[in-house]
């Protein structure tokens, strides 16, 4: 196929998407023909990573902000459009599960995971300590085998005001005060919740941030939430941009580990980032930041992962949407 004639076989894309398709493309492959991206072997016969091991690249919803809030069925086309066949859920978006599933069905997606926050939640949206058999119900709804929760919530005995201007950042104190004993409790917690999940045919997993890599003792929270869970019972979904902020190189991360990752957030980092645990990077496109995707992602695979999600954070540099389409162009072209 000669390199230009990809356009041609995207015939079911909007004018919008196609343009924003094929640019991100080039941009992710500067000095890579751009029939590259849709090779199956190359010179070394290597070929793309994902489609060598048959792998759907994902993405996390949040990354699109309120365009999937407001336009669910648009913006799953778009993504649909771009080349991504599965979602990760960060909340219902004001929709029931059945409409859930049926705006995926229509755009031609499938839901694997949803994030699901450590709270009660609602009767209409359950939280990981509310109603686990409505859960449960829910995700069978929309079909996510995998349930993730989030981010921790501070223990109840910490008690932190936030200052003006600080935002979720509170957070960042409340783990600063937490002891090798609240990571414990909180592991027991994910144990409990992992167990009651996996009775009601689901599995779950714990997303973190670059709050759990600070430091207790000799170990970070992480190694401890590593060490204290039931592999059984719950597994990881290393954010790999979240890692690397935190000052640690994702691969090794996954090499120390390996085994207990099922999950990924494939997100890129710009080489200002300074280390920190404090909910602080400077986000950028994936392949256009600091991190070797070359090693990161056969790590990861080796590690035990097969969903790998993308998640972008703000601030965006370029549209959100065009972004996505950046991110999945470097990826479908990766030869690692």
């Amino acid at each position: 196929m000669h390199p230009f004639d990809i356009e041609n076989q995207l015939p079911d894309l909007s004018a919008a998407t196609r343009r924003i398709f094929l640019k991100g493309m080039c941009a992710a492959g500067a000095s890579v023909p751009l029939a590259a991206c849709n090779t199956t072997a190359g010179e070394s016969g290597a070929g793309p990573f994902f489609s060598n091991h048959d792998l759907p690249i994902g993405i996390q919803l949040y990354m699109l902000g309120d365009l999937a809030r407001t336009d669910l069925d648009g913006t799953l086309n778009e993504v649909s459009g771009i080349g991504y066949r599965a979602v990760e859920l960060a909340g219902y978006l004001g929709k029931t599960p059945q409409e859930l599933r049926a705006s995926f069905d229509r755009a031609g997606v499938v839901c694997t995971s949803a994030h699901v926050g450590l709270r009660a939640g609602t009767a209409q949206e359950p939280g990981l300590t509310g109603d686990l058999d409505q859960l449960a119900a829910d995700m069978k709804a929309i079909g996510a085998g995998h349930v993730v929760c989030p981010i921790l919530t501070p223990p109840s005995d910490i008690k932190v005001e936030p200052k003006e201007g600080e935002g979720f950042r509170v957070l960042t104190r409340m783990v600063a005060l937490m002891t090798e004993d609240h990571w414990k409790r909180l592991a027991a917690q994910l144990n409990q919740i992992g167990g009651a999940l996996k009775a009601r045919g689901l599995s779950f997993g714990y997303h973190n941030h670059n709050v759990e890599f600070a430091k207790i003792g000799d170990r970070t929270g992480f190694d401890i939430l590593i060490a204290e869970t039931d592999p059984d019972l719950v597994d990881f979904e290393l954010d790999i941009g979240w890692a690397a902020a935190a000052g640690y190189d994702p691969a090794k991360v996954f090499e120390k580990h390996s085994g207990r990752f099922g999950l990924a957030h494939v997100k890129d980092v710009k080489a200002t980032t300074q280390p920190n645990v404090d909910l602080r990077m400077d986000p950028t496109e994936i392949g256009s930041g600091r991190l070797d995707w070359t090693r990161i992602i056969p790590a990861a695979y080796k590690a035990g992962v097969r969903k790998f999600f993308v998640e972008q954070e703000p601030p965006f540099a370029i549209p959100r949407i065009e972004a996505a389409a950046k991110n999945f162009a470097f990826l479908n072209q990766l030869q690692a």
